[in-house]
């Protein structure tokens, strides 16, 4: 199913509103695929943009509540689209506006065309990179995540999406550093083993991830990428309801 629902303005469209640049890695990792062990060394060069995912997807949910693109009239210029980016970021992040308090956005169909002729200034005003450890919600890390607190997030995920058109949520595995993440989820699929969720990952703007929840298992998963050997994590929503 997608996110759409009788109140929402549109439905989420990967291809139109995710940014295309990537959230740059700090370090390069590499998978034994037969041992799962894995080995990192520093990038080299070292990235330029960098500790920002939860910024990116904070920002990727604020142009879709809080912007409307509009193709057909005039590209402006580049001071005039910065003071855009600084408005729309500015918005909540919890609550669209409504459609007639959204702030055009000229001469783009959408973010990801925006964000290829205007990489450089949507980076310096999306955010800092203190902003995604400062994050509200994180203290909830430290605990344990048991079967029924997950089983209770994946219902929560069920309900938000429809609600929201774009949940958005943390991927860690503390105690361990292996992955400390934000994606962005905008749709699911259910089937009688498992709800497959649709997702935007910053740090692979190419193409839509796929978050699973085995219902067996009662285990979210996430599939081995370039910064993840794959297997079982921890969700949780995040920019959901205060105090999160």
């Amino acid at each position: 199913m997608t996110a759409a629902t009788a109140n929402s303005v549109r439905a989420f469209e990967f291809e139109r509103d995710t940014f295309a640049y990537p959230h740059e890695l700090v370090w390069k990792y590499n998978f034994d695929p037969v041992t799962g062990a894995m080995s990192v060394c520093k990038a080299d060069p070292p990235p330029a943009y960098y500790h920002r995912c939860f910024v990116l997807v904070r920002a990727t949910r604020q142009f879709f509540y809080h912007a409307r693109f509009n193709p057909d009239l005039p590209r402006a210029d580049a001071e005039a689209c910065r003071k855009l980016i600084k408005q729309i970021v500015g918005r909540d992040v919890r609550r669209r506006c409504p459609e007639t308090e959204r702030i055009v956005v000229p001469g783009f169909d959408g973010l990801r065309a925006f964000s290829r002729a205007h990489e450089p200034l949507l980076k310096a005003h999306c955010g800092a990179p203190w902003e995604s450890y400062f994050l509200r919600s994180h203290w909830r890390m430290i605990f344990p995540v048991p079967t029924w607190y997950r089983e209770m997030m994946v219902k929560k995920l069920k309900e938000s999406l429809p609600r929201r058109g774009l949940t958005l949520v943390h991927l860690f595995c503390f105690p361990k550093i292996t992955i400390n993440h934000g994606i962005a989820l905008f749709g699911f699929a259910e089937s009688e083993t498992a709800i497959e969720f649709d997702a935007y990952d910053p740090n692979i703007p190419e193409h839509p991830v796929k978050l699973v929840y085995e219902k067996g298992r009662r285990q979210f998963t996430f599939a081995p990428n370039r910064y993840w050997g794959g297997g079982v994590l921890k969700v949780m929503e995040i920019y959901a309801d205060w105090p999160y």
